[in-house]
Formats: C-alpha cells, structure tokens, sequence
C-alpha cells in the first residue's frame, strides 16, 4: 500500500497527533507499573490510548514481569504477540484477569 502524499502542513500534523499518541502510552505504562491503574480498568476502558495498547506491553508495564513473562502468559492463553487490548475476546479478558490478577 503506496503511502499517500501529505502536504508539508499535514505531515506535521500527523507527526505531532503520533508523538502525542506515544506519550499518553507511555503514561499510561508507567500508571499501570506504579499501581495508579490496574489491569482490569485498562482492559474494560473505553479510552483509544488503552484499546490500541499491544497486549505483551500492558503485561510488561505490570510490576514482575518482563519480556520473557509477557511471552510466555500469552503463549499460555493462546493470545498473539501481535494482539491488541481492543482485539481481545471475553474470554481472553477473563483468563488474563484470573492469572494476572487484575485487581
């Protein structure tokens, strides 16, 4: 898919509306490492931030686990590395809920 072609005023539009939109993720990682948001709020949130938030990054953001554990949690419930909060079904909320604990 050939990207379009964006004016020099658009293109810096979109730069500065992804920069935001990687800021507010990265905000949201560090809530949810520091306890400010748990787990459960961010999978039943309505926010986009937290619906377009990859899966193995919200496990990695939680307190304990790294890479390895987000790898191997997800390989254990059947989630993609490539799914997405918004992508998850209700039982795959449900499972990450009961082994993560998601109070």
């Amino acid at each position: 898919m050939a990207l379009p072609n964006l004016s020099p005023e658009d293109r810096k539009k979109a730069l500065e509306k992804a920069a935001e939109a990687r800021h507010k993720r990265a905000e949201l990682r560090e809530n949810i490492k520091a306890g400010k948001v748990s787990l459960k709020s961010v999978l039943e949130a309505d926010d986009p931030i937290a619906k377009r938030l990859k899966v193995s990054t919200l496990i990695e953001s939680l307190p304990g686990y790294g890479k390895a554990k987000a790898a191997k949690v997800m390989d254990e419930l059947g989630i993609s590395e490539s799914r997405r909060v918004q992508g998850l079904g209700s039982r795959q909320r449900e499972n990450l809920l009961k082994r993560l604990g998601g109070e």
